[in-house]
């Protein structure tokens, strides 16, 4: 195994203080990828690092991003939440690489929620 450098050390911290950056303090949108056993055996994971991409490709740092555990609708996994200021709740159901940028961009940036791959607004399951 190669040894680190402190140049390597550096690095790393700084991705670190910009990932948690994102999950900090007062923001405009809180998105949640639902992270349980069932949500990372259905690409949970993969849902989340396609969301820390696009925010930090889009360069942008009123969107916080947080986990969660099992929700208990293992079969609409991946699962994500997303909360914008003064708006009610959306739960997106199915969700992958690709619907996960499209709700970034159309939704979080735009406003413009996603219905195809909507499961509940608020409280109120459309399914």
């Amino acid at each position: 195994m190669a040894k680190l450098t402190i140049d390597d050390l550096k690095k790393i911290k700084d991705k670190v203080h910009a990932e948690m950056a994102l999950r900090d303090g007062e923001r405009r949108v809180k998105v949640t990828v639902h992270m349980g056993t069932c949500g990372i055996a259905s690409g949970a994971r993969e849902v989340l690092d396609s969301l820390m991409q696009e925010i930090e490709a889009a360069k942008v740092n009123d969107v916080v991003v947080t986990t969660s555990g099992c929700m208990g609708l293992c079969s609409r996994e991946p699962l994500v939440t997303v909360e914008i200021v003064n708006q009610e709740p959306i739960k997106y159901e199915y969700m992958n690489t690709n619907k996960m940028r499209q709700v970034f961009k159309k939704h979080i940036l735009e406003g413009e929620v996603q219905t195809p791959f909507v499961l509940a607004r608020g409280a109120e399951l459309i399914k």
